[in-house]
């Protein structure tokens, strides 16, 4: 009998990130090529961003999630690199802090997500967060 092999978390989204471009599912404006940083939407702002009562099971997330909202311009300018970023639904760090995104539950969003706020509070500008996180990742 042969049983599949589940998949890492990062593998399944790569084949289904794959899935949704092959299959024309990426949204026109959306950056789908690997590495590249999406720019910033005018007006961006962090209300959808998960509040300390949405993450009363994870309150070691609450500092995160507050600094990711109080800098929605600068995460919406970088890519996720956990492998979610091509999938439609995902166009920037900042949705994976949004309700039903992955940095509740992904090492990797949450470790970027941490850098891009520690650098931003050290006077880093959006292009410098960005090297740094390409550098990182």
């Amino acid at each position: 009998m042969h049983l599949p092999i589940p998949l890492s978390r990062r593998a399944f989204l790569r084949s289904t990130a794959a899935a949704f471009v092959v299959l024309g599912g990426v949204r026109p404006g959306r950056v789908a090529r690997q590495g590249e940083h999406p720019d910033p939407r005018p007006g961006v702002d962090g209300s959808k961003v998960l509040t300390a009562e949405q993450l009363a099971d994870s309150p070691d997330l609450i500092p995160l999630y507050d600094g990711i909202r109080e800098i929605p311009h600068i995460a919406d300018g970088i890519r996720c690199q956990c492998g979610c970023a091509p999938i439609p639904a995902y166009r920037s760090l900042l949705v994976c802090f949004e309700e039903g995104g992955m940095a509740l539950h992904c090492q990797v969003c949450e470790t970027e997500g941490r850098m891009v706020v520690r650098l931003h509070r050290q006077g880093r500008t959006l292009d410098q967060i960005r090297a740094a996180i390409d550098a990182r990742f």
